[in-house]
């Protein structure tokens, strides 16, 4: 059993600079374990330099909407199921980098902090085990009629984790804002840091927050 710490890191979005410095912070050891929680590509300038470094720190990806999409273009060859923001991380990607996204585990569940670690978040009513990547990896309300869905779908609708009541306890990224949102049983990461916010690392067991600043607004594009 690993008597070292869990890290998790919310969305990254290709800020390495950021990343890096976040790294240097945390001054990781041996026993560490590292959990990103997905959408390390896109939006944010250097996707390519930010996969070196999550191989390099033997870290444990966890599959983000952003990867999903990309994957799927991967295997299918359909361009129409890229967005903008896709097409330079696609062209830029190389052989080991696509191996990296198809391997990419939904959830990371660790047994003895009784903590899941995913993307997006979970349905709730649903075991969250059960529970498929479109899901897992997108939603971030629950509209009125129950279903899991974006913000952008159902505006004004509730976030998910306001109906989660674990166990377990679920740390999370994809939904931004500019702070840290923790309730009695989960806590969101993305704080923004490719719209200039912060990237934030929450490190268990001892419960505690690391952030670095992002250098700069890199999305939307100023």
């Amino acid at each position: 059993m690993s008597t070292g710490r869990l890290i998790a890191i919310g969305d990254i979005h290709g800020c390495a600079v950021e990343f890096a410095e976040l790294l240097a912070k945390l001054q990781l050891q041996p026993a560490d374990r590292l959990v990103l929680l997905g959408d390390l590509i896109n939006r944010g300038p250097a996707p390519c330099l930010v996969l070196d470094l999550a191989r390099a720190n033997r870290a444990l990806c966890l599959l983000g909407n952003h990867e999903l999409r990309l994957l799927r273009f991967h295997r299918s060859g359909d361009a129409s199921l890229l967005r903008d923001d896709d097409r330079a991380t696609a062209a830029a990607l190389r052989p080991a980098d696509w191996a990296l996204l198809a391997a990419m585990p939904l959830t990371h569940f660790d047994e003895a902090l009784n903590t899941v670690f995913v993307h997006g978040g979970f349905q709730p009513g649903t075991p969250w085990q059960r529970q498929p990547a479109e899901v897992v990896t997108r939603i971030q309300v629950i509209d009125p009629q129950g279903r899991p869905c974006k913000r952008t779908e159902s505006p004004g609708s509730p976030i998910w984790a306001d109906f989660w009541s674990g166990p377990p306890f679920v740390v999370y990224g994809h939904t931004s804002r500019p702070t840290v949102h923790k309730l009695k049983w989960s806590l969101c990461l993305d704080t923004a840091c490719v719209a200039g916010g912060h990237l934030s690392a929450y490190i268990l067991p001892e419960r505690r927050l690391v952030q670095v600043k992002a250098r700069r607004r890199y999305w939307p594009q100023p």
